[in-house]
């Protein structure tokens, strides 16, 4: 595990993990209720272990802050960061479900975040992701 992960946060491979339990137990539902939510959790994980791959994939890319030192409180922008990562990951779950116009206001503040020279790459970038996810079906 790369060092500049924090102890409490799940590796892709932990969420593919827990997303293949949700299909055994998907399987072996019983009934067709039961098999529908096991499938939306597993989906769910598979999006956060894409998501967290993507993170890691991309860290130099990325806004960092430094890691704490052994006792020493995280600063406040360590725990933003923490908070923003799963805020994140909530929004794409959710994706499907927010109303369209919603959908392209994130999309549009999302792409206009970094440098500008790097706002088409970034643009390209989020399309791809949620491209890639539109089909995942989270209902709530």
């Amino acid at each position: 595990m790369p060092s500049h992960r924090r102890d409490d946060m799940f590796t892709p491979n932990q969420f593919r993990a827990k997303a293949a339990e949700y299909t055994v137990l998907a399987s072996s539902a019983g009934s067709p209720e039961s098999a529908r939510e096991f499938q939306k959790l597993e989906q769910s994980f598979s999006a956060l272990a894409d998501n967290e791959q993507w993170l890691s994939d991309h860290y130099d890319e990325t806004v960092q802050t430094p890691a704490p030192t052994e006792g020493e409180k995280p600063d406040l922008a360590a725990e933003e960061e923490h908070i923003l990562r799963y805020l994140g990951a909530a929004v794409i779950m959710k994706w499907n479900t927010l109303p369209k116009k919603l959908q392209r206001e994130l999309f549009d503040t999302a792409g206009s975040m970094g440098e500008i020279i790097e706002t088409a790459s970034l643009r390209g970038q989020i399309a791809r992701f949620l491209h890639k996810h539109k089909d995942d079906k989270v209902d709530a």
